[in-house]
């Protein structure tokens, strides 16, 4: 999540594994079946030769912590897998690591216990001062949870950042592409650089950016395709629109208790809204769409780079 200190690899690596302060928590939990859940998260203590008592009070706390200190005498064969992997966390937790490595420990609990266990884990961060790198898939995860994330496709680092610049400024189509849900609209258009100044069109219109939006990445010359991005909470459907708003028909409306999803088809493109809310609409109804044109981002479409960023910190 992020690094609160600074380790030396050969410091730490050619340590006995009891002394590298380092700990993991496994996709599998990885528990012994034999020992009790206390027996369980107590072994590395044990193995540090702690006193009793000292092990007795850290493993409460790491069982407290999550939840699961009335399961104390059982063994694992006797909890559901979400109490097994709430376990594997107690067990990497209570030796308080200089490192911990983290794989997707929160896949196997439901969505109730995940929100709550994000809570612990970054109230945990905060408290040991632990550096924690956590591999998952869950994106929510990733952007609640961290100080830093760093984005891969196939192999290959496609971003460093942290949480509200890679939403805000993605560095690529495909980090654009990946984070955000419900998904980053694009929209094709044109643009080109003239006296200093991004100008771009698209079916939104016509807009100019100032060089202090720019990235520093060489652009063509003349005119050139490019993409622009729209996050679908950005944007505000209006039903008394004017002749200065974008407008365009409702052509599916998919309400979801506290959000409504709007796609509304615009020319040839079909936009994707969130709105705060139910939220009632007929389809084919005629809408005006209103947002400013600072929060879009453009992507030059020939390699996907991001040309034109968006102030992160207006954001906040």
């Amino acid at each position: 999540m992020d690094d609160r200190q600074i380790v030396n690899a050969d410091e730490l690596f050619f340590e006995p594994p009891s002394k590298r302060g380092l700990n993991l928590v496994f996709q599998s939990y990885a528990l012994w079946p034999h020992m009790t859940v206390f027996n369980n998260v107590a072994f590395g203590l044990r193995v540090q030769k702690l006193q009793s008592g000292e092990i007795e009070r850290r493993v409460m706390n790491a069982l407290e912590r999550m939840k699961i200190a009335e399961y104390r005498d059982r063994y694992p064969s006797e909890l559901s897998g979400g109490q097994q992997q709430r376990v594997a966390i107690a067990r990497a937790i209570v030796t308080e690591p200089k490192i911990l490595l983290m794989d997707e420990p929160l896949s196997n609990l439901d969505a109730r216990l995940r929100i709550d266990m994000r809570s612990e884990l970054k109230r945990l961060h905060q408290e040991l001062k632990t550096t924690v790198i956590y591999v998952t898939h869950d994106q929510v995860e990733a952007l609640t949870m961290s100080t830093r994330i760093a984005v891969f496709f196939e192999g290959r680092l496609a971003q460093v950042d942290s949480p509200i610049q890679l939403y805000t400024n993605p560095a690529n189509l495909d980090v654009a592409k990946f984070i955000g849900n419900p998904r980053i609209n694009f929209i094709d258009g044109s643009a080109e650089l003239y006296e200093g100044k991004l100008i771009v069109k698209s079916i939104l219109g016509k807009f100019e950016f100032g060089k202090e939006t720019m990235t520093d990445c060489s652009l063509p010359g003349g005119v050139f395709e490019c993409v622009l991005g729209l996050r679908p909470e950005e944007v505000t459907v209006v039903r008394d629109y004017s002749s200065d708003d974008i407008t365009g028909e409702i052509y599916a409306v998919q309400p979801a208790g506290s959000e409504t999803l709007l796609q509304v088809k615009v020319e040839n493109e079909i936009l994707l809204i969130k709105g705060i809310g139910l939220k009632s609409y007929d389809m084919g109804q005629k809408v005006g769409l209103r947002f400013s044109p600072e929060i879009l981002t453009v992507y030059e479409k020939t390699g996907g780079r991001l040309i034109k960023t968006v102030d992160a910190a207006s954001k906040i």
